[in-house]
């Protein structure tokens, strides 16, 4: 039997079933945990002002950053009390969705 015949098992609550592996899924990305320390972009924009230095003690809910994006500045602000480890982007990137902007410490 070639690897793309192979079956693989599962089960829904009680029942179990049998499926063909796709190209699809063999290729897919393993799903990762999000990383609370780190602060992604959740939309595309430009970073229009950085509030924050590495080395910073940060309290939960300050602004981080701003991230202008359709028109509106969005306010990034801090998940947890912490500090800042790593800044990855600078004043006027244009970043896509998902970009690692900052790194936090707990």
């Amino acid at each position: 039997m070639s690897n793309k015949d192979e079956l693989v098992g599962f089960k829904v609550h009680t029942m179990e079933y049998q499926t063909k592996v796709n190209k699809m899924f063999a290729n897919r990305k393993p799903w990762k945990a999000a990383d609370p320390c780190e602060i992604r972009s959740y939309i595309p924009g430009t970073v229009l002002k950085i509030n924050v230095k590495v080395g910073d003690t940060v309290k939960a809910g300050e602004s981080l950053l701003v991230l202008e994006a359709m028109k509106m500045q969005n306010q990034i602000e801090m998940p947890f009390d912490g500090k800042v480890k790593e800044i990855c982007v600078t004043e006027g990137d244009r970043i896509p969705k998902r970009e690692l902007m900052i790194i936090l410490e707990d």
